[in-house]
C-alpha cells in the first residue's frame, strides 16, 4: 500500500521540490500552502506531515499542536523542513511535537533517509 504524506509549504517551488523527491521514491503526496490548509485536508490521512515553519496563517508549530489534539494523528511523524536551525526555535517545535527537524537547502537523499527512517 502507497504511504500518504503531506507536505506543507508556502513556498510553491518547495513544495514541489519535496513532491518531486517523495513521488519519485513512491510516495503519494498531499500539498497545502499553510497550516490551515493542512488541517482541511487531514482528510487524507496522512502518514507523516513534513512542515514549514513561518508560514502565513498558521504557522508549523501551531499546525503541530492542532494535530496532536486529533486521537488518530497523535503520533503521526512530522518533519520541520525550515531555514530556521537556532536551538530555541527547535526546541519549541520538539515541545510542541515535532519527531525532527530539516533545515532547508535539503538534499533529496537526506529527505528520503529520514522519511524512510521514522516511517518503518
Amino acid at each position: 500500500m502507497t504511504q500518504t504524506i503531506m507536505t506543507v509549504d508556502d513556498s510553491a517551488s518547495i513544495r514541489q521540490m519535496v513532491k518531486f523527491t517523495l513521488s519519485d521514491a513512491g510516495y503519494q503526496v498531499v500539498e497545502a500552502s499553510n497550516g490551515q490548509d493542512a488541517l482541511d485536508k487531514m482528510a487524507a490521512r496522512p502518514a507523516m506531515i513534513i512542515t514549514d515553519l513561518n508560514m502565513p496563517t498558521m504557522d508549523g508549530i501551531e499546525l503541530i499542536k492542532q494535530v496532536r489534539k486529533m486521537p488518530e494523528f497523535k503520533f503521526i511523524p512530522i518533519i520541520m523542513l525550515t531555514t530556521e536551525s537556532q536551538n530555541e526555535k527547535k526546541m519549541k517545535g520538539k515541545g510542541a511535537g515535532a519527531t525532527g527537524w530539516i533545515v532547508k537547502p535539503f538534499r533529496p537523499d537526506q529527505l528520503l533517509g529520514v522519511v524512510k527512517k521514522v516511517l518503518r
